[in-house]
C-alpha cells in the first residue's frame, strides 16, 4: 500500500485534533465547590500549587450546605470540598446522588456559642438553644448537649437525633433548628447557639477563644472530597487530592487556623 502524501495529510490532521482536543481537555477549568470560609481559603492554596502542575482550578463558593451536592450531582461542579461523611451518606441515600468521597481533608470541631452565658451550667431554665437544621450537624449539636450534661437522647438516635429524641430535659431548653449559615446571626436572639466552626471562623469567633464548649479534637467526622462515583478515578481527579493531601497545604492548615480546623490526612 502507498503511503500517498494526501494520506499522510489526513494522519497529521487527526493527529493535531488528537492534541487539540487534548490541550482543551488540560486547559477546561476543574471546577471544585466549596463553602465559604476556611474551605475556600484552603482551596485558594491548593489552586496555586495546582497552576504550576498544570490543573486549573475554578472555585466556586457557596453559602449553605444543599446546593454544593445538587451542583457536583447535575455535572455543574468536578468536585466538592466541605462535608463530612456521615452527612454525604444521609444526602446520597435521601435524594438518590452517586456521589463517592476521594480523600479526607479537614475536620471542623463543632462548638457551642454565646453572648449572655460564660457557662453551660448557667444555661437559664427555658432558654433557647440554635442548633443546625441538618440531620447530622443537628446530632452532633445534641450529643455534644448530652456530653455536657444539659440533656439525655434515646440510645439509639445515634448521629441522627434530632429534639424530638430528647428524653430528659430539666432546664427545659427550647430548640431552633435553623441553615448552618444562620446560627452565628442567631446569638443575638437565643441563650446559646451549636455553630460549625467555618461559619463561626466566618463570623470572626475563633474556636479555643470563644466557645463555652467544643466537640472533643478527636471526632471521627472528618471532612472529604467529594465526586460523582463514575469520575473517581479521573486522572484530574487523582492529581487534585494528590496536591490537596501534600505537606504544603497541611502546612498552610496548621498555621492559619491554630487548631481550629485540623488536617485529617
Amino acid at each position: 500500500m502507498k503511503f500517498t502524501f494526501s494520506r499522510f495529510l489526513a494522519v497529521a490532521a487527526l493527529g493535531a485534533l488528537s492534541l487539540s482536543q487534548s490541550v482543551q481537555a488540560q486547559d477546561k477549568p476543574f471546577k471544585v465547590g466549596v463553602t465559604a470560609g476556611p474551605h475556600a481559603q484552603i482551596m485558594e492554596v491548593v489552586k496555586a500549587e495546582a497552576a504550576k502542575q498544570g490543573l486549573n482550578i475554578q472555585i466556586i463558593e457557596f453559602t449553605d450546605y444543599v446546593q454544593p451536592n445538587a451542583a457536583l450531582a447535575a455535572g455543574d461542579l468536578d468536585l466538592n470540598s466541605y462535608q463530612h461523611q456521615p452527612y454525604l451518606d444521609n444526602v446520597n441515600k435521601d435524594r438518590g446522588y452517586k456521589l463517592v468521597s476521594v480523600g479526607k481533608t479537614v475536620i471542623f470541631p463543632i462548638g457551642i456559642y454565646s453572648k449572655k452565658i460564660k457557662s453551660l451550667k448557667d444555661f437559664p431554665e427555658g432558654g433557647k438553644f440554635s442548633l443546625p437544621n441538618d440531620p447530622t450537624n443537628g446530632g452532633r449539636a445534641l450529643l455534644l448537649l448530652q456530653e455536657q450534661g444539659l440533656i439525655k437522647l434515646r440510645p439509639e438516635s445515634g448521629l441522627k437525633a434530632t429534639p424530638i429524641d430528647v428524653v430528659s430535659n430539666p432546664k427545659k431548653i427550647k430548640f431552633i433548628e435553623l441553615d448552618a449559615a444562620q446560627l452565628p446571626r442567631s446569638l443575638d436572639d437565643v441563650d446559646a447557639a451549636a455553630v460549625n466552626t467555618n461559619f463561626a471562623l466566618e463570623a470572626g469567633m475563633k474556636p479555643g477563644r470563644d466557645s463555652i464548649a467544643m466537640e472533643s479534637p478527636d471526632s471521627p467526622y472528618a471532612n472529604i472530597l467529594v465526586v460523582q462515583e463514575k469520575n473517581k478515578n479521573d486522572p484530574r481527579v487523582l492529581q487534585f487530592v494528590k496536591i490537596y493531601q501534600s505537606p504544603a497545604t497541611k502546612e498552610f492548615i496548621v498555621k492559619k487556623f491554630d487548631n481550629a480546623v485540623i488536617p485529617s490526612f
